[in-house]
């Protein structure tokens, strides 16, 4: 099983930016879709962003136009680019590799979690 490691949250102000990243450990990272998944205290777990093994990207309609999602194979990282960052975005950031090629909003297609990053934005 893969292993995902998130790193880059923390507390910032409305309007601000972050750089959220996910490092996989082993091989075939580039065979795979990932991820973005939150929640915040309270909710249930959201689809954030997803890109294909390919690199085309899905965006959820909350984050569209503020979040970018991206991936660099030879790095075996994923990243979140954060801009415009707004209170309601305060949650825990997932990173997941999916099952398959191109991922999907639903939880029963992703293959492996991170243990999660906090992302706190302050009014």
């Amino acid at each position: 099983q893969v292993q995902l490691v998130e790193s880059g949250g923390g507390l910032v102000q409305a309007g601000g930016s972050l750089r959220l990243s996910c490092v996989a450990s082993g091989r075939a990272f580039s065979d795979y879709a990932m991820g973005w998944f939150r929640q915040a205290p309270g909710k249930e777990r959201e689809f954030v962003a997803r890109i294909t093994w390919s690199g085309t990207t899905w965006h959820a309609d909350s984050v569209k136009g503020r979040f970018t999602i991206s991936r660099d194979n030879t790095k075996n990282t994923m990243y979140l680019q954060m801009d415009s960052l707004k209170p309601e975005d305060t949650s825990v950031y997932y990173c997941v590799r999916f099952k398959g090629q191109y991922g999907s909003r639903a939880y029963g297609d992703v293959d492996s979690w991170g243990q999660g990053t906090q992302v706190t934005v302050s009014s």
